[in-house]
């Protein structure tokens, strides 16, 4: 089995198929849990710790939530103690079919490419494969825009739009303005997403109310100028020009399906979702499955570590006892 993608629910998969006496072969294009590197420095998780544990090893920590820190070692933990040969920074650059087989291309990071052969692939590469674009002309081409924040000292004595409603945004927003950073918000809605946490929700409504972080609601951002933002409100079409040196686009991310659509797996156009069967994640391709994040396609909402985790058993089961 190739399984693509060493974050969490990758590593769950290779834990569940190894203790079968499968032969497997797991790699990711960056490092292990490459997404959990990019969250905020000093991120807590929602999820207490006992619900992130994999692969039976006790995740023991003094407090309930864990750290980004805490998550970070402790999966390289169940690494080591499950032994687990992890080919990083390692990416998969085509699957094709041959029968009931399949050949796996791959491309290091100093160009050494490799091909596999296996007889179940399964695609765990999470929801971070691509973010959801602001729309603008010229974003890509602007250096000063990013969809990944992490800690507020880079941003000092800057003009920094954080764009969107939901946790991300809101806590990324908190972190600025109380660093010493002139932070605004723009958001497409009229109010904060549902999902804003409940403890973090009156500390960012009273800084708005205030002021002291300013919030274009109903509103998107229309063009960049050099030392400047301009912001469109949608049902007037009037637009506010803003100092701005940085824009954090807040926006969420999407899953990257170019190796499931190489399979032929069909995927929702409108969810995101690949089609698949929840009690074996195999795709409407045979012998391609799929664990994680990417399961729940544009909605990265309804399939988190706690419950993607679990993907990894049922792999495994149907790939030794379930297959017809």
């Amino acid at each position: 089995m190739i399984i693509v993608g060493a974050g969490p629910c990758g590593l769950a998969v290779a834990v569940a198929v190894k203790e079968r006496g499968l032969r497997y072969a797991i790699l990711d294009r960056g490092c292990i849990t490459e997404s959990l590197t990019h969250y905020p420095s000093y991120m807590t998780f929602f999820s207490t710790a006992e619900r992130l544990e994999i692969g039976d090893v006790p995740f023991t920590i003094p407090e309930p939530k864990p750290t980004r820190r805490d998550a970070l070692a402790y999966y390289r933990h169940v690494v080591a103690h499950h032994g687990i040969a992890v080919r990083q920074y390692e990416e998969v650059t085509g699957i094709e079919r041959l029968s009931d087989a399949f050949t796996v291309r791959t491309r290091t990071r100093d160009g050494r490419e490799d091909c596999l052969a296996s007889r179940a692939v399964v695609v765990a590469t999470g929801g971070f494969g691509e973010p959801n674009r602001l729309g603008f002309e010229g974003e890509d081409r602007r250096r000063r825009v990013i969809h990944y924040y992490k800690e507020p000292f880079p941003f000092f004595d800057q003009d920094v739009l954080v764009v969107g409603g939901g946790n991300s945004a809101v806590e990324a927003a908190l972190e600025l303005y109380r660093n010493g950073v002139r932070v605004r918000m723009v958001h497409f809605a009229d109010t904060l997403d549902p999902g804003v946490k409940p403890w973090v929700r009156p500390d960012i409504e009273n800084r708005i109310e205030s002021g002291e972080i300013p919030m274009h609601w109903r509103s998107r951002v229309a063009r960049l100028g050099t030392g400047t933002a301009t912001i469109v409100e949608e049902a007037s079409g009037e637009e506010t020009e803003v100092a701005n040196d940085w824009v954090l686009a807040m926006t969420g991310w999407r899953p990257d399906a170019a190796l499931l659509a190489g399979l032929d797996v069909e995927t929702d156009p409108d969810t995101g979702i690949p089609a698949h069967d929840p009690a074996t994640m195999e795709t409407t391709a045979p012998g391609v499955y799929i664990a994680g994040v990417i399961a729940a396609g544009y909605n990265a909402n309804k399939i988190f570590i706690e419950n993607g985790r679990e993907h990894g058993a049922l792999i495994a089961a149907h790939v030794t006892h379930g297959r017809r």
